[in-house]
């Protein structure tokens, strides 16, 4: 029990690039095994895809193996969590979205408007959740006058070489700070869970 009634609970947020650098570290023997070297994330499905890596110590240099999102057991403020050092294959999946991360679309710079016209910032960066299944929800942006705020990433967006369109009622949980955007995500989450228990039934009626 959490203690604060049927409200959301609120995410634990990282912007993706403070996880470059992180140590990879195994659950089973507390081995230090890798270094975070970039975050793979697919914009097509605002995803994330998971993690190219360096090597630790003092022969350091780019890893072949890769370390995909389905394979993290948890991302902390100092350490990314595997079970063990299998994690780190290349038969983990998607292995060639992984090892060619500079295939994916890039949305650093792009333009976001919303679905009513207005321009919110460019893209700067991606934020993750943390904990247990880590992912994608949302983005940091710089509005015109060089304020940071960030958007929840929804499925319903679209984008192009230059622009990323969020639906209008979106635009109510932007938040100009991380902590805030946290509580701001849970949110979110619960209005679109509400919305999808609010289908009619007409939609579903099937003929005799």
């Amino acid at each position: 029990m959490s203690g604060r009634g049927d409200g959301p609970d609120t995410e634990r947020l990282m912007r993706a690039r403070d996880v470059t650098g992180l140590p990879v570290v195994t659950i089973v023997g507390g081995d230090d095994i890798a270094e975070i070297r970039d975050v793979v994330y697919d914009a097509g499905s605002h995803s994330l895809i998971g993690f190219t890596l360096n090597k630790r110590g003092w022969f350091r240099g780019t890893l072949k193996g890769v370390l995909a999102a389905t394979d993290i057991e948890g991302i902390g403020a100092d350490a990314v969590m595997v079970h063990d050092d299998a994690a780190l294959t290349e038969s983990s999946t998607p292995v060639a979205t992984l090892a060619d991360p500079e295939t994916q679309r890039d949305v650093m710079g792009n333009r976001v408007l919303s679905s009513d016209g207005t321009d919110l910032g460019q893209i700067t960066g991606v934020v993750l959740s943390t904990g247990v299944d880590p992912a994608a929800v949302g983005y940091e942006l710089t509005d015109a006058a060089g304020e940071a705020m960030f958007v929840p990433i929804s499925a319903q967006m679209a984008i192009s070489d230059t622009n990323l369109i969020l639906p209008a009622e979106s635009t109510e949980f932007v938040r100009n700070d991380l902590a805030g955007f946290g509580a701001s995500i849970a949110s979110y989450r619960a209005d679109l869970d509400r919305a999808s228990e609010h289908v009619d039934p007409a939609d579903h009626w099937e003929q005799p």
